[in-house]
């Protein structure tokens, strides 16, 4: 009986313990500790299971954010900021500024004109080199010969030549051929309610769309207010390079709608677009594929009539590449028939370029030139200024 009573009792007590654990709650149970930031509790080491219907990701706090049930409003995105723009230094001095770089390229064609004018002895054989000099600084035969023949005039007239009257006499004859009656002023002033409309032409490759970014970089720091236009319609990446550098200042930049649309309707909305924003100036960048004058010859003077419907074309800037010589001047002489060529833009003049293109371009059009590129930074265009430009041949 004992026996019996002991098995009883042991049982009870088996069913007892059985039943605690079968009644253990279930809901809040522990997960392990996570293992990498991303996980659940990353920044507790633990979590909770979440309750259906609901997901967690992990915050950079190190607690937990609830997803909205689907179908729940979303929060507007954040816009994404705004491109900071940039500030330009004025065009004022600038020619000034890089000077010593323009002397650094030119200073072989000035000491070798010096040198030469610097011997004891002046000779049919030294004047030769003296010209010879000047026609491989593509100054161009004609203008050469002239101002050899005005060189031996002086020589003859003032008898003496110590270095400093040397140096005078060839700066003189310098200037008296770089120098113009025609202003280099840039016409970029509103008129008539108006704004001023640049039409900026030239072959690719010479540093053009790059010319005009630049152009309006300077614009913006003398204050004035700028709309671009991409009528180069058959070079995307040069509409999108012009945008880039309105970008960069705050200019609109009126683009085709797809590649190879009609330059003449671009242009045309750019300018409408300018006078409607009342913007002080209108800069058109234009084709260069050719320069030949069928078809891209055309174009440009397409362009220009198309323009003249809505206002006056102020300025027509020719960009000639200052490292090409004579043929940059074969270039300048189809352009110049086809569009009423205003200024000349050249490019490259920091580099091997030959001073001497100056003194022939000008007088090849009969235009002055107005700006000059002096290296590839985005301020390295400057307006032109002859007096500091011959100095930096001369190295003074």
């Amino acid at each position: 009986m004992a026996y019996i009573i002991l098995i009883v009792v042991l049982a009870v007590l088996i069913l007892a313990a059985g039943g605690t654990m079968l009644l253990r709650p279930r809901l809040g149970r522990r997960v392990p500790r996570a293992r990498s930031g991303g996980d659940l509790g990353a920044g507790t080491g633990t979590g909770t299971i979440p309750r259906p219907g609901t997901d967690t990701t992990a915050d950079t706090s190190g607690g937990t954010q609830t997803a909205p049930a689907p179908g729940a409003p979303t929060a507007p995105a954040e816009p994404p900021p705004a491109p900071v723009l940039e500030k330009p230094p004025p065009s004022a001095g600038r020619m000034m500024r890089l000077r010593a770089r323009l002397a650094r390229s030119q200073t072989g064609f000035g000491a070798a004109l010096l040198g030469l004018l610097s011997r004891d002895r002046l000779d049919d054989e030294t004047w030769d080199e003296i010209e010879e000099v000047l026609i491989t600084a593509d100054v161009g035969v004609t203008p050469a010969r002239q101002i050899v023949t005005d060189l031996r005039t002086r020589v003859k007239v003032e008898g003496t030549r110590t270095p400093d009257e040397v140096r005078a006499m060839l700066r003189a004859e310098l200037l008296a051929q770089v120098e113009t009656e025609a202003s280099r002023a840039l016409r970029t002033q509103r008129h008539e309610g108006r704004p001023a409309v640049m039409l900026v032409v030239g072959v690719n490759g010479t540093g053009k769309t790059t010319t005009i970014g630049k152009l309006a970089r300077s614009l913006v720091g003398d204050g004035e207010t700028v709309v671009l236009g991409a009528a180069d319609t058959f070079r995307a990446a040069a509409v999108d390079q012009l945008q880039t550098w309105g970008d960069r200042v705050g200019a609109e930049t009126v683009r085709p709608d797809k590649e190879g649309a009609d330059p003449a309707s671009v242009a045309f909305e750019a300018v409408s677009q300018g006078i409607e924003a009342e913007v002080d100036v209108v800069i058109i960048d234009t084709a260069g594929r050719l320069h030949t004058k069928t078809g891209l010859m055309d174009e440009l003077g397409k362009v220009k009539r198309v323009i003249e419907k809505r206002t006056s074309v102020d300025e027509v800037l020719l960009v000639l590449d200052a490292t090409t010589g004579q043929n940059g001047l074969r270039q300048a002489r189809v352009f110049a028939e086809v569009v009423d060529v205003s200024g000349i833009v050249l490019t490259k003049l920091d580099g091997t370029a030959k001073g001497g293109i100056v003194i022939a371009v000008q007088r090849e059009l009969g235009v002055p030139v107005k700006l000059v590129g002096l290296g590839e930074g985005p301020d390295d265009l400057a307006p032109f200024d002859a007096e500091t430009f011959v100095d930096a041949i001369l190295g003074g």
